[in-house]
């Protein structure tokens, strides 16, 4: 994984030293299928189980640096997947934070669980539930993180964020056309909840994810 990170550091895409430091420590051939293990220090997407992917590293990293989590974070993570993002996450929030994982999908959560038994972290729990209805039960989340693209923000997911806290998710673009691999074009939206309880959002459009499932 270090070459990884240089290259993503070289990039630029790469820039937090605790983001990089999660990097170097959690290996992506970790979390991908066996058969696929030499392409997993590739920044490309790869498919794992029951047509999902996992996202390609620049991306992982550029949603990550926009996300910025922080060491005792509270941190929810929708459609994790492989779980790639769970133990990134885990890495820098440490014992004094907290990550809740949501996977819908029963196939993709049990290849996400194997995945994170891998590592010994006891800083995270999962569930199986639709994203859309985030955790409430552990809600306010300081920062949650989002990877399938959804038609709109889901509105619990708002309700659940601190105040001062940040969200990043992929937005189906509105009226876009279809893109590669018959996905809607979309954008990456960052959302910081204000002290006064409204949103500010930065988008950032170009990127392809699979489908939020209800």
């Amino acid at each position: 994984m270090r070459e990884l990170t240089a290259q993503l550091r070289e990039s630029g895409v790469l820039k937090n030293p605790a983001l990089k430091s999660a990097f170097e420590q959690v290996d992506r051939a970790d979390f991908v299928p066996a058969a696929l293990r030499a392409q997993a220090y590739e920044d490309q997407a790869l498919p794992t189980v029951g047509g999902q992917t996992i996202s390609q590293p620049s991306t992982v990293a550029f949603m990550l640096e926009k996300l910025d989590p922080k060491p005792a974070n509270k941190i929810l993570d929708v459609g994790f997947g492989s779980a790639w993002t769970t133990a990134l996450l885990a890495s820098i929030a440490g014992d004094a934070g907290a990550v809740y994982g949501l996977e819908v999908r029963p196939d993709v959560f049990r290849f996400g669980e194997q995945n994170l038994k891998k590592y010994n972290f006891s800083n995270v729990r999962l569930r199986a539930g639709s994203g859309n209805d985030g955790w409430p039960e552990h809600a306010p989340y300081d920062r949650i993180l989002v990877s399938a693209a959804a038609q709109v923000i889901p509105e619990a997911l708002v309700e659940q964020l601190a105040v001062g806290g940040r969200m990043v998710l992929p937005v189906v673009d509105s009226g876009a056309g279809r893109g590669n691999e018959g996905m809607f074009n979309q954008s990456i939206v960052v959302v910081h909840k204000l002290k006064s309880g409204k949103l500010h959002q930065q988008k950032f459009p170009g990127f392809v994810f699979v489908p939020l499932v209800k």
